[in-house]
């Protein structure tokens, strides 16, 4: 087997079918475009609920002036309502599952308020409408259930809020366009497919009387396959490169330069995350390319 005469032979059927080759490329860079999408959105929800889960807190929120359920009728929580929730915090039942914990008292979290909004917004509360709120920090994020259960039904406490919830429908939208991202790729790699099938056996009938003579001559059947086959590698490879270097650029400029700069009190994706979905994006496409033309050949030459 000559390796240049192999080269050479999928060159020339390259350009013998160069639209053909342009539309393999193009939906094959399509393709793994959204497969490295899927990847690195995947890799983004894994970091944003790793930041999140380990920084997230349990709030117990104490009444105020303004509060109104059944625990909260006797108005702002007393210091003893206040002593009460610290002290089963610091229990030996509670104590073990929790890390730390911080008491913001209502002027404290009053002067929260001012300093997050504007002063005439924040001044629509007063000292007396603010909760004193007790933040907590556990050992681990999954036991708040065991919280809000402790502090169920009692006097003085309005709420106790898991932070974590208020970003479960942020996770579960960005875990929906994954499943869309990879639906889009799943559809767009078969296309890519049953398009490089079809180009690899328009090739081969374009050229049957070169595949007749070298039968005739006893050229064995993987030295008249793997020029075709290569023919589909090739086209694969350039669609993977062209969506390798998408990838690349998009966490680039579009996450670094832009998201990580307006938003960059969350861990966004970077440079070595794209980087390690490049093999990915590369290899799915080359290995697809040669099952799938290496198929086309082999049932074009036993027909």
């Amino acid at each position: 087997m000559n390796p240049s005469l192999i080269l050479s032979e999928a060159f020339q059927g390259l350009r013998r079918n160069a639209s053909m080759v342009v539309s393999v490329v193009l939906v094959t860079f399509v393709s793994l475009t959204f497969v490295g999408a899927a990847v690195l959105m995947q890799a983004q929800i894994a970091k944003t609920n790793d930041y999140f889960t380990d920084r997230a807190q349990v709030d117990v929120y104490m009444c105020s002036s303004i509060s109104t359920v059944d625990t909260c009728v006797d108005g702002v929580a007393t210091d003893e309502q206040i002593d009460e929730v610290r002290g089963r915090l610091e229990g030996s039942t509670l104590a073990p599952m929790i890390e730390s914990v911080e008491f913001e008292s209502q002027q404290e979290a009053h002067d929260a308020l001012v300093e997050t909004f504007d002063e005439d917004l924040a001044g629509l509360l007063t000292v007396d409408q603010t909760s004193a709120v007790f933040h907590i920090n556990l050992v681990n994020p999954d036991e708040t259930a065991v919280i809000r259960e402790s502090f169920a039904g009692e006097q003085g406490v309005e709420e106790v809020a898991d932070q974590l919830e208020y970003l479960d429908p942020l996770f579960a939208t960005l875990t929906i366009a994954t499943y869309i991202a990879v639906g889009i790729a799943v559809l767009m790699l078969v296309s890519a497919v049953l398009l490089i099938s079809t180009t690899i056996r328009l090739s081969a009938f374009a050229r049957r009387r070169e595949v007749g003579i070298m039968r005739l001559v006893g050229a064995s059947n993987g030295t008249i396959q793997t020029p075709f086959v290569l023919e589909g590698v090739l086209a694969a490879f350039l669609g993977a490169a062209l969506a390798s270097a998408t990838v690349l650029v998009a966490v680039r400029f579009g996450v670094q330069e832009y998201l990580a700069r307006e938003a960059g009190a969350i861990p966004w994706i970077d440079l070595a995350d794209a980087w390690f979905v490049v093999p990915i994006v590369v290899g799915l496409g080359v290995v697809l390319a040669a099952l799938s033309a290496g198929v086309a050949i082999r049932r074009w030459l036993r027909e």
